[in-house]
């Protein structure tokens, strides 16, 4: 089988979480033009709705929106299970929905920094755990996990240690799976973006300071694209990827190379 081939989703199922917008949809879009179907996961339903609908029409597969809460167990159970019902089975995930709040370490209240590991933690371990028993049990599969370069780095000038501690357990928990599921043919990996400009940053007002402060420390001196994470998405879902577990691909314009 030639490199082309194994790197072709076709008759592949899988599912991105937070993928309603942003780099979950690019990576959406990417698998369903490699030929997968997907399930467009995410707790705003309505903008998952668009989307699935967009990509369907765009690549021709079949592309599903499933309302999650990705904190709460019951329901990424239940994602799992429709995915599996109405896709047809489970190939590879996508762990994608995060959030980041930033404030002061000193005046970070309880409540936010349980939020920060809730989202980018805690939904990452049942995400991979419930997906990962049903591939564990059907031969094998694929599974990959939004962390971050802040896992590596301390990011400056804005404040978000929680966000930081957050993403380095993503690695780590990532490459705990890896090792455990090695030889039953689960394969667990991650991405660590750096700065991306989604449609969310480019718009915010508050960030505007801030990515000017980013693009002048980045050695690439610009932000990402969402786009430009998607071709390593497809390649880790794919079979050409099949000796490669527990692995964290940075994909951040250099800039944690100082």
């Amino acid at each position: 089988m030639g490199i082309l081939e194994k790197m072709s989703l076709a008759g592949k199922k899988g599912f991105v979480t937070g993928a309603a917008r942003g780099i979950g949809k690019c990576t959406a879009t990417a698998f369903a033009e490699a030929g997968a179907d997907v399930a467009i996961v995410d707790i705003d339903f309505e903008t998952a709705e668009k989307t699935a609908a967009e990509i369907a029409e765009k690549t021709g597969r079949k592309v599903i929106a499933l309302k999650c809460d990705v904190t709460d167990e019951a329901q990424v159970q239940s994602t799992v299970d429709t995915v599996v019902k109405e896709l047809g089975g489970l190939n590879f995930c996508h762990a994608n929905a995060g959030v980041c709040i930033n404030a002061a370490a000193e005046e970070m209240t309880y409540a936010q920094w349980k939020k920060n590991l809730s989202v980018n933690l805690d939904s990452v371990f049942l995400t991979d755990t419930i997906a990962g028993k049903y591939m564990l049990s059907h031969g094998g599969g694929s599974i990959i996990n939004t962390a971050s370069m802040s896992a590596h780095i301390v990011n400056v000038p804005q404040p978000q240690c929680a966000y930081n501690a957050s993403k380095a357990g993503v690695i780590q928990l990532t490459k705990s799976l890896a090792v455990e599921w090695a030889k039953r043919n689960v394969r667990v990996n991650s991405i660590s973006p750096g700065y991306i400009g989604t449609d969310l940053t480019l718009s915010s007002e508050f960030l505007k300071p801030l990515i000017e402060k980013w693009n002048a420390l980045s050695p690439i001196g610009r932000l990402g694209k969402p786009e430009e994470l998607a071709a390593a998405c497809v390649y880790l879902a794919s079979d050409a990827s099949s000796f490669t577990t527990g692995a964290d691909f940075c994909m951040d314009g250099a800039f944690t190379c100082f």
